[in-house]
């Protein structure tokens, strides 16, 4: 003898059960997925290199009173193709390199040469960078801006160089070969947390 009611109530509870299941999965993925939603940003003005040693590879390659501005261009140093490069003139190099003194005995050669030749020298200086600053954690948490965590890398370089009669006369280098920085910020109240002084802030 059958039991049509007992046999459909069999079917509904299994199909329940795996359209719980199903679910579950998928919240599952889904909140394992959300942190490809964080922000992401990125400042990056590398070229002519890539990276930190390929910057400073280049900054060995030139040699004071023998590298010219053509051989620079070679090297993918031009300040007027590449990016980020400033063209210092004369009064620019007085003002960085030129002791308030006005004593220039302790200069380099380079530095002497240059200020010697007044209008005729030139400076470039390269600022070059990558950086990368990404969002890491818990989606909800920082979603709701209860925890962020922000975790920055990337490398700078910095390169000067002054040229008298387009031939490199005195070069310098700095900058940070690895950058990694990690910043976190918790808010106990969340999205409230700045409320209060908001409505303080109307009185």
């Amino acid at each position: 003898m059958s039991c049509p009611d007992s046999s459909r109530s069999a079917r509904y509870s299994l199909w329940r059960g795996l359209l719980a299941a199903v679910s579950g999965l998928y919240l599952a993925g889904a909140l394992s997925g959300c942190a490809a939603l964080l922000p992401r940003g990125e400042a990056q003005t590398s070229k002519p290199w890539s990276n930190f040693s390929q910057a400073h590879a280049a900054y060995e390659r030139i040699t004071p009173y023998r590298t010219t501005t053509a051989q620079l261009r070679q090297e993918g140093i031009d300040p007027l193709t590449t990016p980020n490069i400033t063209i210092l003139n004369y009064a620019d190099i007085v003002r960085r390199l030129l002791p308030p003194s006005g004593n220039d005995l302790a200069l380099d050669p380079g530095i002497r040469d240059c200020m010697q030749a007044q209008t005729a020298c030139r400076g470039f200086e390269i600022d070059q960078r990558h950086i990368d600053r990404k969002r890491v954690g818990n989606f909800w948490l920082d979603f709701l801006d209860f925890r962020r965590e922000t975790i920055t890398t990337g490398w700078r370089f910095n390169m000067l160089l002054l040229v008298v009669d387009d031939r490199v006369v005195y070069k310098l280098w700095g900058g940070q070969p690895e950058i990694s920085e990690v910043e976190t910020t918790r808010n106990p109240l969340g999205p409230l947390q700045g409320f209060g002084q908001s409505v303080l802030g109307r009185y």
